[in-house]
């Protein structure tokens, strides 16, 4: 729908964070990062997008208090979804790309006040599937 003369222009704010990840299945908690680009933007309201640009990795919100929750999806992912299961994909990555489908590679949160608008225990992770990799995140900043 284009601008009318009565409608407020969205303002917004673009960062790639460039995160190392060290085994091949790992949940990295990202929140501080986020929340510092968050900050960096100035946005009081609005919607953070986050974005995975890759097929073998992606993004979720999840418990961030006790790291033990990390490590327990990280270990039922790879008894659910085996690194080697007879797949044809040629590259022998085939489960990464199976844990991603299910995980997804975008996440929208919030931002109240300031920060984000995760519940008490919530916290997003960069969901590594294929590592250790030098991967990007990408976090796009909506104001209202």
């Amino acid at each position: 729908m284009p601008e009318t003369a009565s409608s407020p222009q969205r303002r917004s704010f673009e960062r790639t964070l460039r995160l190392k990840t060290s085994r091949r299945t790992e949940l990295k908690n990202v929140t501080s990062e986020i929340e510092a680009v968050v900050k960096e933007s100035g946005c009081r309201a609005g919607m953070c997008h986050l974005y995975v640009p890759h097929t073998t990795a992606g993004v979720l919100v999840n418990e961030g208090d006790d790291p033990a929750v990390a490590r327990d999806i990280e270990a039922t992912l790879d008894r659910l979804i085996p690194h080697s299961a007879g797949y044809t994909h040629a590259e022998g990555n085939s489960d990464s790309h199976i844990k991603t489908a299910l995980v997804g590679s975008s996440e929208t949160v919030w931002i109240e006040k300031g920060r984000l608008a995760l519940g008490r225990w919530q916290s997003v992770f960069f969901a590594e599937f294929d590592g250790p990799r030098s991967r990007e995140l990408r976090v796009k900043i909506l104001f209202d």
